[in-house]
């Protein structure tokens, strides 16, 4: 449930940017309706290389009418706190354009920004308010400076709002002439223009960008993301609700969302959330068979009205949970009945055994209860042992091992010894080279993974059969067992899943039940790394048998030696 909290509190903060970003579309197109455009320059600018085509024919028109030879626009930078020039600029260089770059408090370039009023020089070497404009450096004789101010106005045309962005420069009037009054009122009038073609451009520019950016979090997502209007028809939908919904990558966006999917749990979730005017969730499963089981989520996008503009399902799949959730059910019962078991033996016997006061049964015979309610003593102590593995492993804990030397043949005879006890159908055999080592590992560790291997290959062998423990030197540090039956086999697609936590193999064609708990081989993975070693199932065949091996190494890392003696 944390994953889908973070994801919701993270569709709240896309939520909060996409209302933004309406309301900076809305003022855009109020800016847009309202500003004054210049002949021939577009004001539709969707990008920063459409931005730098109109400015380049922004300054030619400029520096054309009033006869400039130079036309610089710069932007105020609230960081550093400088004008710097925004590309490109007529009559200066790349790196003329780089390093022209006055503060704000200095310069005519400073004074026309601070003040608002322009600024006319027509001997820049010698005028003392241009020392700081870098005017030697660019060659400029005289000019003229304006300030590019931004005005809102409301329906009446009234200012509500004004700011300064910059500055406009022109240099070196033509045919060594200078600039005058006209020049000057010329200039702030284009000024006006540029301002409000630059500032609207920057402000759809940086929508756009945000928009762009909003998108592409979203198809990022790992979790289905679908958006869908007021009018039914989707507006977003990401890759990965693509995916799980099986809708084409040219298919999905402005879309009737019934005709787009083909759930009819999902179409109803969310048109009873737009319907209803409020978040909806439910788990929903989706695919032929129904095999994915998804939480869906839905969540409402209003206006500034409060009004109801769209829905976003988000889709989380949860089909492990489920699946884990079931498993472990399954678990419970399974334990509930593994330990009814033994214990219905105990209480058994023990319950013959008291009440025979009269002594009917004789010594060979009570030795034979005493033995069985030994051996399912110890099953429910194997049992209750595995359960407190499992929840060290699950919290982190790691395994308690004490080493000491482990005579591996024999320990596997005696594991065959106890078996043999149980089964009459099945034939064990065990097969070690003579110059067999012994290792350093913890002996009870060894003999559980031993246990539950042999114990498997019997309990998957209901009719018989072969079970078989081999064991082979692979070198001077590791050794390797293998265990083989002759059973019902696993199949291909649970071969990955056979070593996790509460999974079992099938039960036998016959249909007959095959107890367990399923955390045996989940045992044997972690006591086998445990050690340093690691297990794996070498061959299978549905109905034809399976080979597990185990390798171990003959004296573990001191790394694990250190950690868990």
């Amino acid at each position: 449930m944390d994953d889908v909290a973070r994801l919701r509190n993270e569709l709240d903060r896309l939520r909060i940017v996409v209302d933004d970003l309406q309301r900076k579309r809305r003022l855009l197109e109020s800016e847009l309706a309202a500003a004054r455009s210049v002949q021939e320059v577009p004001r539709a600018i969707i990008s920063r290389p459409d931005l730098q085509q109109t400015l380049s024919r922004l300054v030619k028109k400029v520096a054309m009418i009033v006869q400039a030879e130079k036309c610089v626009i710069m932007l105020f930078d609230p960081e550093s706190g400088e004008l710097r020039v925004l590309p490109p600029a007529l009559g200066l260089t790349a790196d003329q354009a780089e390093n022209f770059r006055v503060k704000a408090t200095e310069g005519v370039t400073g004074e026309a920004f601070r003040t608002g009023q322009p600024i006319v020089f027509n001997d820049a070497v010698r005028d003392a308010r241009t020392i700081k404009d870098f005017v030697a450096y660019l060659s400029v004789r005289n000019g003229i400076t304006v300030a590019l101010v931004t005005r809102r106005r409301d329906e009446e045309e009234r200012v509500v709002d004004e700011r300064c962005i910059g500055v406009m420069h022109v240099f070196n009037k033509r045919l060594g002439g200078e600039f005058n009054d006209d020049d000057q009122r010329l200039l702030q009038m284009l000024s006006e223009q540029a301002a409000a073609v630059i500032a609207n451009a920057q402000l759809y520019i940086k929508i756009a960008e945000e928009r762009k950016q909003l998108e592409d979090t979203l198809q990022s997502i790992q979790s289905g993301v679908l958006v869908v209007n007021r009018s039914g028809k989707v507006a977003l939908i990401n890759a990965a609700a693509r995916q799980i919904l099986g809708v084409e990558s040219e298919d999905g966006v402005n879309k009737p969302v019934r005709e787009l999917i083909d759930n009819d749990d999902i179409v109803k979730l969310v048109t009873e959330s737009l319907d209803q005017d409020q978040e909806l969730a439910r788990e929903v499963t989706v695919g032929a068979a129904s095999d994915r089981v998804y939480q869906a989520q839905t969540s409402i996008m209003k206006g500034e009205n409060d009004e109801t503009h769209n829905v976003v399902a988000i889709f989380n799949d949860i089909t492990e949970i489920r699946n884990v959730e079931r498993m472990k059910t399954a678990f419970v019962s399974t334990v509930s009945h593994e330990l009814r078991t033994p214990l219905a033996s105990i209480k058994g016997f023990v319950s013959t055994l008291l009440a025979d006061e009269d002594e009917d049964y004789d010594t060979d015979t009570r030795r034979e209860f005493y033995t069985i309610i030994d051996q399912e003593c110890d099953r429910l102590s194997r049992l209750v042992q595995d359960l407190l593995n499992i929840a060290r492993i699950e919290e982190g804990r790691g395994l308690e091992l004490h080493w000491g030397t482990v005579d591996v043949p024999d320990l596997c005879e005696k594991v065959i010894a106890v078996h043999k006890a149980y089964t009459t159908r099945h034939e064990f055999s065990t097969d070690f080279p003579s110059d067999f080592p012994t290792i350093v590992a913890d002996v009870d560790r060894v003999h559980q993974i031993m246990e539950n291997l042999v114990s498997n290959a019997v309990k998957y062998s209901p009719d018989g059969g072969s079970v078989e423990v081999k064991g082979t030197v692979e070198s001077d540090t590791a050794i390797r067992i293998d265990v083989s039956d002759e059973g019902v086999g696993i199949r291909e697609d649970k071969r990955e899943l056979i070593f996790e936590r509460f999974n079992r193999g099938d039960d036998d064609p016959q249909g007959r039940v095959v107890a367990g708990t399923g955390i045996g081989l989940y045992l044997v993975k972690h006591l086998a790394e445990a050690h340093g070693g690691d297990v794996w199932l070498q061959k299978t065949k549905e109905g034809q048998g399976s080979t597990f091996t185990v390798r171990l190494p003959t004296i573990p890392p001191d790394e694990l030696m250190e950690q868990t003696g």
